[in-house]
């Protein structure tokens, strides 16, 4: 039976870890090209709905209104709205009032980036 000491110890050594860095240079790199990335999942946490990411797929092709998004969708209009304001909040898609009506389109080219490059990847998996 061990004493609690020894127990306090055995603890301490398996809980201690050696680092071992093979090239530090990189390492110390890295994480200085990573320190501006910590909203970066944001981003793909607002493209993983699937509702939303065909929203910004079908504004990727046209401008479209609430109402529109709605009907593209079959979703309620409180709904799109929804979904739409999240996606503007994540600065990926933009708006213009006319009178009454809002209408939607993705903020620039780089969201329509990210949307084709994963449709590739995800034509390309799915054929192979």
């Amino acid at each position: 039976m061990m004493t609690d000491e020894q127990e306090r110890s055995l603890t301490a050594e398996q809980d201690t870890c050696e680092v071992f860095t093979y090239d530090p240079a990189k390492v110390e790199r890295l994480k200085r090209e990573l320190a501006g990335t910590e909203g970066l999942a944001l981003i793909f946490k607002a493209l993983a709905d699937d509702t939303r990411v065909r929203i910004a797929l079908a504004l990727s092709h046209e401008e479209l209104c609430v109402c529109d998004v709605a009907h593209l969708m079959s979703i309620s209009v409180a709904t799109a709205s929804h979904h739409l304001r999240l996606l503007r909040n994540m600065g990926l898609v933009k708006y213009r009032k006319e009178g009454k009506l809002v209408f939607y389109s993705l903020d620039d080219a780089h969201v329509m980036t990210i949307i084709r490059t994963a449709l590739d990847h995800f034509g390309e998996a799915k054929h192979k």
